[in-house]
């Protein structure tokens, strides 16, 4: 056959999909039967995929939850937000008042750059307005209004008016394309535990129990849970945040990402020198 005869991509990919699917799970037979005649690659598929899904998902789903939300207080001087700033490494902070329910507005880290530039600051006149979204608005719609607006996070309250947490443009698009990665990812083909030059370890949070102790000489039981993940959170008998520290027989572990959902990587010392109390304990 002449190979100027052949159909291109393109062409075979729209005769395929002209077969017109009649509901969402037809569409996803053909999209992976594309992928099967290698019409499409894996990241294209899981895009795809994932755009579909964020139709059928609320802001409720992703959010993060109001007891993990790192905020500012209005009453804080310039220097006591910093330290908040280099703990949590956020790029965007609400900022309340009396209480959680009393966001005042959203602080951009960058701002504070003005106060220490010797410019004039005032944390109140520095705010951008907030945005307020319902837990029940569903996840394509919020991105829509997020590209538009040119926001990049959300408060999301209650029906009662309270806040329940918050989201940011970064959460949703995450349901799309995957995990977007920081400066405290690695490579998801690489081991599960890495050592840095630092001698410190970077280790899945999904690294199963018996892989830990191997890795580590810990004799760390799996009857209440199968992964170090499951362990930190066993310890703090809830979600730990972002750059929390649990201590436990002679390892300092920190948290270095997770969301409001699971942990994700945490960072090991085996090298601390601990005194260790008969409980673990947290350092903020």
């Amino acid at each position: 056959m002449d190979p100027s005869s052949r159909p291109s991509l393109i062409e075979r990919l729209s005769a395929l999909l002209m077969r017109e699917p009649e509901d969402r799970e037809q569409l996803l037979a053909l999209l992976h039967g594309a992928f099967e005649r290698h019409l499409m690659d894996a990241d294209a598929l899981s895009i795809i995929e994932g755009a579909l899904s964020v139709a059928d998902m609320a802001v409720r789903d992703i959010m993060v939850p109001r007891a993990q939300m790192d905020v500012v207080e209005i009453k804080e001087t310039p220097e006591q937000i910093v330290e908040v700033v280099l703990d949590t490494a956020h790029s965007r902070f609400p900022v309340i008042g009396e209480s959680k329910d009393d966001v005042l507005g959203i602080l951009l880290a960058k701002d504070l750059l003005r106060y220490f530039a010797g410019k004039e600051f005032d944390l109140r006149d520095t705010l951008r307005p907030a945005i307020f979204v319902p837990e029940s608005k569903r996840l394509n719609v919020l991105l829509r209004e997020f590209r538009a607006s040119r926001n990049h996070m959300a408060i999301v309250v209650d029906e009662y008016g309270g806040v329940a947490g918050l989201v940011t443009i970064e959460d949703v698009l995450e349901q799309i394309v995957g995990d977007i990665e920081d400066e405290y990812d690695f490579d998801e083909t690489e081991d599960n535990i890495v050592k840095d030059n630092t001698g410190r370890y970077r280790v899945k949070a999904l690294t199963e129990i018996t892989d830990f102790n191997a890795a580590f000489s810990t004799e760390f039981s799996d009857e209440h849970f199968d992964t170090v993940g499951g362990m930190v959170i066993h310890h703090l008998g809830r979600l730990p945040k972002r750059n929390e520290v649990v201590n436990v027989d002679g390892l300092r572990l920190q948290v270095l990402r997770a969301d409001s959902r699971r942990v994700h990587t945490l960072l090991v010392d085996p090298q601390k020198d601990l005194l260790l109390p008969t409980s673990p304990t947290t350092e903020e």
